[in-house]
């Protein structure tokens, strides 16, 4: 492990405990020690608290009283919560507007499901539909004129929870069931009809937490 920059301490902290989380290195309810931390990295132990507040308030370390600081842990109906109050504010803000999406975005819409379905039919990584995904979903907020809902919706079910648990949320859904579960969406905007909208984006979110669910924990380890 190469020494920290010394002009950037705490925010490449937070970067290196955010790829940690990410790769499975620092997992839900695993306890983050500073002075090991602080040890590896080669730096003090400022800088190290100063990058658990940051992520502390970023929702993904959590400090428990008389026993320290941990990774951030969710219990199974939170995660089923979260992302079903998702589904619904997503579904109604898309929904409510549909009017507002213009060819283009249509036409980029198809073609990120067209790369999904590639990737599925050639047997890329799937986690070649990650940006993908992510690109999607940006379209379909693009056009909701709301920040409120959109942040609403961002920390429901696409901040802390698949953050948490990327390396579950990836493999959730095989590439092909990826491919349709997105197709399904285009088709209900092309279709014009809101209520179709809104109900395959709830389904989609629903069916994303229940599956996601079965990692939920609720334990912080010594």
């Amino acid at each position: 492990m190469p020494e920290i920059k010394k002009q950037t301490y705490s925010d490449q902290v937070v970067s290196y405990i955010k790829k940690g989380i990410l790769n499975g290195e620092f997992q839900p309810g695993t306890k983050i020690k500073e002075v090991n931390l602080a040890k590896k990295l080669s730096i003090s132990r400022a800088p190290i608290r100063e990058a658990l507040q940051i992520l502390a308030k970023e929702g993904l370390i959590v400090s428990v009283p008389q026993k320290g600081k941990y990774v951030t842990t969710l219990t199974a109906k939170q995660i089923r919560d979260s992302y079903f109050t998702g589904g619904i504010l997503e579904g109604a803000a898309v929904a409510a507007a549909l009017v507002l999406y213009t060819d283009k975005d249509i036409a980029r819409l198809e073609t990120l499901v067209q790369e999904m379905k590639t990737i599925a039919d050639t047997q890329a990584p799937i986690e070649d539909n990650t940006e993908l995904d992510n690109e999607f979903h940006q379209i379909l907020f693009s056009r909701v004129n709301n920040e409120l809902l959109s942040e609403l919706c961002h920390r429901s079910c696409q901040g802390i929870s698949k953050f948490l648990l990327f390396r579950h949320w990836i493999k959730l859904f095989t590439a092909q069931e990826i491919h349709q579960r997105h197709r399904v969406i285009v088709d209900a905007l092309k279709s014009g009809v809101p209520r179709d909208v809104e109900y395959q984006i709830r389904k989609h979110y629903f069916d994303s937490g229940e599956r996601m669910a079965r990692y939920g924990i609720d334990v912080y380890k010594k």
